[in-house]
């Protein structure tokens, strides 16, 4: 195949590697904050520079062609290399000004972090900060975060790691729902109650079976991503879930389940890109999680 030589645009590269990750125009749009036709007119306009058409279009969505297969992996390249210089001058500076984002679950989103954002408030208040409320694991190395708080350790070397408290996770109800159940030896029998699943169904089972509650796929007929919804349900009488120790707890219209039991410990770890670790408005962010959390 003959390349003919190009202007170089990094725009409309990026707009071939996000459509092309993505699968279609209107999802690149989104992640890129682009409009549709913007976006499309980009990708057209780098087939025209380039004389080779990228995409084959079916329907909604895209698949690569074979030269966009030859292509798409030098371009990633170009994108991860785009992403290290920004992160390599996201380090060097002092300025405790400007966004930085926060990537936490749902519940610690809406429960764990009020008061460390306070604190952020209180010590710079010239500072934004950005909460990315997603139960994803966001993409440090893309800048999709500066700072995420999850329940693992990550394995990539650009990364590091500090484990904070560990989350303290009980089963909770309401009364009524639990009075409903069948009683066996004046205790509501759980094996047969209804639990709230989240996307990873499987994982939960399996923690449950751990603690002592022999339970199935047939324990769990709702399911919800979101674990406010799902926390919500559970206040509404419809099974019962999991949620934060401290959070649980506070609330009026619910009860522990397997009160005498000791409560389900999640490690928690504050994760941020090495190189953002000399910002000083990263690491004053990152420093105040450590004090709040830890």
């Amino acid at each position: 195949m003959e390349w003919r030589s190009v202007q170089f645009d990094w725009n409309r590269a990026r707009a071939f590697l996000v459509a092309a990750e993505e699968g279609s125009l209107s999802a690149a749009a989104n992640a890129l904050g682009l409009t549709q036709p913007t976006l499309g007119r980009q990708v057209r306009a780098l087939e025209q520079e380039l004389g080779v058409e990228l995409f084959k279009r079916t329907g909604k969505s895209l698949e690569l062609t074979a030269s966009g297969f030859e292509l798409i992996e030098h371009v990633r390249a170009m994108g991860l290399a785009a992403s290290q210089m920004s992160l390599a001058a996201a380090g060097q500076t002092q300025s405790i000004e400007g966004v930085t984002r926060i990537s936490a679950s749902e519940v610690a989103a809406a429960h764990v972090l009020p008061d460390v954002l306070g604190r952020v408030r209180r010590t710079a208040p010239q500072m934004s900060v950005e909460v990315l409320a997603t139960n994803s694991t966001s993409d440090l190395l893309r800048r999709e975060a500066d700072i995420a708080l999850r329940g693992f350790r990550p394995e990539q070397p650009d990364l590091i790691a500090r484990r904070v408290q560990d989350s303290r996770v009980r089963l909770y109800a309401t009364p009524e729902y639990l009075a409903q159940l069948e009683q066996v030896d004046g205790q509501p029998n759980l094996l047969a109650a209804e639990y709230i699943g989240f996307d990873d169904t499987e994982r939960l089972i399996d923690l449950l079976n751990q603690h002592g509650l022999s339970v199935s796929y047939r324990n769990f007929p709702l399911l919800t991503l979101n674990q406010l919804v799902q926390w919500e349900w559970v206040k509404r009488g419809l099974g019962i879930g999991l949620m934060l120790e401290a959070v649980g707890d506070l609330e009026p219209s619910v009860q522990r389940v397997l009160a005498d039991h000791d409560p389900i410990l999640f490690p928690s770890w504050l994760v941020a890109h090495r190189g953002l670790r000399t910002s000083r408005r990263v690491r004053l962010v990152f420093d105040l999680l450590v004090a709040e959390l830890g």
